[in-house]
């Protein structure tokens, strides 16, 4: 049985501050939830004051980026050591913005999944197509080549420790979501793609949908057979709406 995920993806938001009253807030509302695993993505300034915020508890921190050399001249990254050394349990590779503003490729994907495995992070890799890839019919095979080229090279056993987010472009930040029978079509085919590759190690694997996901749209995605969870952004800003996503998601 695959234990579901609930993720919230801060993005690039909240001062340390803010994020210490949020986790404050969000830990007294989910206290005794022990059937989802829930983890949070701030951004890199609250990673230490997070993770001592979070020391055993349910909630788990993790990181929206990491480079993927151990050390170096590269102005403004971060390696997956630095932020094993926070306490980071997780990190989320190849972010559709990520992609998008910042020239991030599957190859650079592939990178960044070896770097956080070698150094003990859950990668939570993201794949989705865009709106006119969507519309010409595209999606799967986008899809399905973003997820072998993420994995390529890496073994069976390493596959199996992967979260995988399908996070369709055209519904990231826009209201706009997949229906759930849509989402579960792709997802299920990423699990075939990921079972061709792994064999029956990939029946491990966690897949989420991400996009507009709200606590009043949360219920149609987490009922789906593949759907493990979600990969949530504007929503987990609040914790209200978060920890009732959470909720929500509870008794799968």
């Amino acid at each position: 049985m695959r234990k579901t995920v609930i993720a919230g993806n801060w993005k690039m938001n909240k001062t340390i501050k803010q994020a210490v009253e949020y986790i404050e807030e969000l830990k007294s509302r989910v206290s005794d939830v022990d059937d989802v695993e829930i983890v949070v993505f701030p951004p890199f300034t609250a990673l230490l004051e997070m993770c001592i915020a979070t020391d055993k508890t349910n909630i788990s921190i993790g990181a929206q980026n990491l480079h993927w050399e151990k050390s170096g001249a590269f102005t403004g990254e971060i390696s997956a050591e630095m932020l094993r050394e926070v306490g980071c349990g997780y990190v989320i590779i190849g972010h559709s913005e990520r992609r998008q503003y910042f020239g991030e490729t599957d190859e650079s994907v592939n990178k960044k999944i070896k770097a956080a495995l070698k150094h003990g992070l859950i990668p939570v890799v993201c794949v989705g197509e865009t709106l006119p890839q969507r519309e010409e019919g595209l999606t799967e095979q986008i899809v399905e080549a973003q997820v072998k080229r993420a994995v390529d090279g890496i073994a069976q056993d390493d596959i199996a420790k992967l979260i995988v987010a399908y996070e369709p472009v055209w519904a990231i930040g826009t209201g706009k979501n997949a229906s759930s029978d849509d989402a579960q079509q792709v997802i299920a085919n990423i699990r075939d793609v990921l079972k061709s590759i792994a064999g029956d190690k990939a029946d491990s694997i966690r897949i989420l949908y991400g996009g507009s996901v709200k606590p009043d749209n949360i219920g149609g995605f987490i009922k789906e057979q593949d759907i493990d969870g979600a990969l949530v952004g504007g929503a987990s800003l609040n914790p209200l709406d978060f920890s009732e996503i959470i909720t929500r998601s509870r008794g799968k």
